[in-house]
């Protein structure tokens, strides 16, 4: 049976497909298992004199884009016009199964200088590993290639949301946060063993512990920052906390101005939605100068702490006055020990909602609100 030949676009004009070729000079090829090296299972013709790309380097790694080079012996170098180029999420090395069936893993690249980018628009998402391997190849008179012997497979791992990303979450956000409302404390929700431990065993104080994975994937705060969740938001018709809770029946309270002053830096940590109309923002509040300051510092957008869109701090009349986004419900990482003695501690007379619990949730990555234009 003749040998296919391989297609040179693919998709219509504006699908991910092209968008890969318009950016990269890549060439769709036809879906191949990595591992089949002859030319009756690829249906692509073999010269072994092509040259087999080995010690393949990634650098530059990003949330969607890294760049990639090789070394390959001199032999019939000249010939080379096109770089084959797999791609797969680690999980799925030996598979080539993709959700969206038009975007192959296995790409052609025209020969370009090395190192050469890959961009985000092989839907690559951030903190993912992936598996990579090459071939070189040389394009025939006919349309068809001749290529070399698959290098090795290497792996490497996405990298989170850069500033840049999360500015583009925080501008987002912004746009649906609604109105501010006034609020006086902090409060955080536990089971009463919760604060029987803290005064057993940790002198009274709340430690900061890791977040979890709750949110967008790309967060650079998840399973890193080190901080205590407090929430802020108020019911409209009252001003203040809801009785309600999914995190326990007992509540801690604290006077805003304890955690949230001129001495504290605010930063914006993520915007996400679970599948529904509720969505959240993740704001972290950081003693200037602290551990979980210079954290932020480095990762995350810095947000004026009187004039935002989420949650400020004035004073007016010698007193601090407090207000939040209305819209949107706040989660608020404070990254330093809390002291209970610093509030009161009492139950709560509403009911325990488990179904609104943000502990590692997963982010609806469908939502148009809610998600930018990069791997989720």
């Amino acid at each position: 049976m003749e040998a296919p030949r391989l297609a040179h676009t693919m998709g219509s004009p504006t699908s991910p497909c092209e968008e890969v070729i318009k950016n990269l000079s890549l060439e769709a090829i036809q879906l191949c298992d990595r591992d089949a090296s002859k030319s009756q299972d690829s249906g692509i013709a073999e010269m072994e004199e092509l040259p087999v790309p080995h010690n393949i380097k990634i650098s530059n790694i990003t949330c969607d884009s890294f760049k990639i080079s090789w070394d390959m012996d001199s032999k019939s170098k000249d010939r080379i016009t096109h770089y084959f180029i797999d791609l797969n999420k680690k999980e799925n090395k030996n598979s080539n199964k993709f959700k969206h069936k038009d975007v192959p893993t296995k790409l052609v690249a025209k020969a370009v200088p090395l190192p050469m980018t890959v961009r985000g628009h092989w839907f690559l998402s951030p903190r993912t590993e992936y598996t990579v391997a090459v071939q070189t190849a040389s394009k025939q008179v006919d349309g068809d290639y001749v290529v070399s012997e698959w290098s090795e497979i290497i792996e490497f791992c996405t990298a989170d949301y850069s500033k840049v990303h999360l500015t583009q979450l925080l501008e987002k956000a912004e746009v649906i946060a609604g109105r501010m409302l006034k609020l006086s404390v902090f409060y955080r929700n536990q089971h009463k063993e919760y604060f029987d431990y803290i005064r057993e065993h940790h002198g009274n104080a709340m430690q900061p512990s890791v977040k979890d994975n709750s949110g967008s994937h790309g967060s650079p705060i998840s399973g890193k920052l080190e901080g205590i969740f407090f929430s802020c938001n108020t019911e409209f018709n009252t001003g203040k906390p809801p009785q309600d809770s999914p995190y326990g029946r007992y509540r801690y309270e604290i006077a805003a101005e304890k955690l949230f002053n001129p001495n504290t830096n605010l930063y914006f940590g993520d915007f996400y939605c679970m599948y529904t109309a509720y969505h959240y923002v993740i704001l972290v509040i950081a003693p200037v100068g602290s551990p979980g300051d210079e954290f932020c510092k480095q990762r995350l957008p810095q947000l004026n702490i009187k004039d935002n869109k989420f949650l400020t701090c004035d004073e007016e009349d010698g007193v601090m006055v407090y207000h939040h986004a209305q819209d949107v419900i706040l989660e608020v990482i404070y990254t330093d020990p809390v002291d209970l003695s610093l509030g009161t501690v009492a139950e709560i007379t509403g009911h325990q909602l488990m179904s609104l619990s943000t502990a590692n949730a997963k982010k609806d990555p469908s939502c148009k609100t809610c998600n930018i234009s990069v791997g989720r």
